[in-house]
């Protein structure tokens, strides 16, 4: 039994540690890919890409195919499913290294049905390498692991182009050589993994055939927890898509910090480092959390991203994410603060490792038997409410996004207590009812 769980501790930390290398990879060039496509439009002028229009299409495919990822997990098994999708990922970093229009938007469509095929076999995987008893310290360690990659991108991305703004043919090459080489490392750490219920190790999952997982999925769409769930999940959605793009926006059009661009980049590490201490330390102490439930980290996340919420309405103007600006902060003397602007992207990374990690172990408790469909549907409602951001996003002032979270995160956290609290009677009536 010791060795066993030695062997799925392990399994959990390669596939941490493959997730770390691929995603290094796909952030540091989300992180930077409008800037490379401005230079390569100077360069090239019958290039006519846009980054903005390759995200939108990215998440509206990774939403649809979403539906369909249980059928292809239930006929390739979570390693493979992951490996196809891991494929797809370096096919659209290495498309830089020969940017075509129609390449960019081919290889979109390509990532985002990799993304619904890579996220949906690793929430199954995660599930099936786990027990009830350490589905939440696994989900801690793997999020810990595969958010570091935004700390080591956002660090590339610094040195790489400071005080640049636009990059040559010659550096976007060995730039994006790089980056693919770091993704392939991601995809053959991949193939290293061990399959679930191989050597005793973890256990494997039946779904019955594709049509079947299929009719899974939507059946468990209808029920009562999932649809609670989906709140939750479509809160995530948003933060993500706040964090990841609006915040870096705002922080990089206030002109009243004394270098914005470079606080970008140092604000981007701090919500890396948010991420990792908050997987890191549900990771270590996930055996002593779990056990008080999973409520007081989400209420934890809730009210860490609420107070970060009201520093960021007194730090940014409000016209910051639509245009550069002088505009004052609320602050003394209007001038705002970089201390309080970094605090925030760590609370942000913080708060949003909270919620995450909680719906990783919440899913892989209640829905052991359908855990691809479940983790399915959470990717497809994340995806969808991010695609929902980054749509208004070009057209709503900071203090209305701030709005739009406060309300969603008050709902998202109510609603997963709701299922929380349900989950934790019906374990407790379990102990109790074993123990007569």
């Amino acid at each position: 039994m010791i060795f066993s769980m030695e062997r799925t501790t392990f399994s959990v930390v390669v596939l941490g540690v493959a997730f770390m290398f691929i995603f290094t990879s796909f952030q540091t060039q989300g992180n930077m890919q409008q800037v490379v496509i401005k230079s390569i439009q100077q360069d090239d002028p019958g290039f006519r890409g846009s980054g903005y229009i390759s995200l939108a299409v990215i998440y509206a495919v990774f939403a649809t195919f979403n539906w369909l990822a249980p059928s292809c997990l239930s006929f390739l098994g979570p390693k493979l499913t992951m490996i196809v999708g891991g494929v797809t990922y370096v096919i659209f970093i290495a498309s830089f290294l020969w940017p075509q229009t129609w390449l960019l938007y081919l290889s979109s469509v390509l990532i985002g049905v990799g993304a619904a095929l890579i996220w949906t076999g690793q929430g199954n995987y995660l599930t099936l390498m786990s027990e009830q008893d350490t589905i939440a310290r696994n989900s801690g360690i793997f999020w810990a692991l595969f958010q570091s990659s935004l700390l080591f991108g956002n660090i590339f991305v610094y040195y790489m182009f400071m005080g640049k703004d636009t990059i040559d043919s010659g550096t976007r090459l060995v730039v994006f050589a790089a980056l693919t080489g770091v993704a392939l490392v991601g995809l053959a750490i991949l193939l290293a993994l061990p399959k679930p219920g191989a050597d005793g190790s973890g256990r494997q999952d039946d779904m019955g055939g594709p049509l079947n997982a299929l009719k899974k999925s939507f059946e468990l769409f209808k029920t009562r927890d999932m649809l609670l769930l989906s709140v939750t999940f479509f809160y995530t959605g948003i933060e993500l898509s706040f964090f990841s793009g609006v915040y870096s926006t705002c922080v990089g059009s206030t002109l009243r910090f004394s270098d914005p661009n470079r606080l970008v980049g140092i604000s981007g590490m701090c919500i890396g480092i948010g991420e990792i201490l908050g997987g890191g330390v549900f990771g270590i102490f996930g055996s002593k959390t779990v056990k008080a439930g999973r409520d007081p980290i989400v209420l934890l996340g809730f009210l860490t991203h609420l107070f970060s919420f009201f520093l960021i309405f007194l730090n940014l103007p409000t016209m910051s994410p639509l245009e550069r600006t002088y505009d004052p902060s609320f602050f003394p003397g209007g001038q705002p603060s970089e201390f309080v602007a970094l605090l925030c992207s760590a609370m942000l990374g913080f708060g949003d490792a909270c919620f995450n990690t909680q719906i990783y172990s919440i899913l892989g408790s209640i829905y052991q038997d359908n855990s691809g469909p479940a983790f399915a549907l959470y990717k497809f409602t994340q995806s969808l409410s991010a695609a929902a951001c980054f749509f208004y996003s070009s057209v709503v002032q900071l203090y209305w996004h701030l709005a739009i979270l406060t309300v969603f995160c008050v709902m998202g956290t109510i609603s997963f207590c709701v299922v929380e609290w349900k989950a934790y009677r019906a374990v407790q009536h379990a102990v109790d009812t074993k123990s007569c």
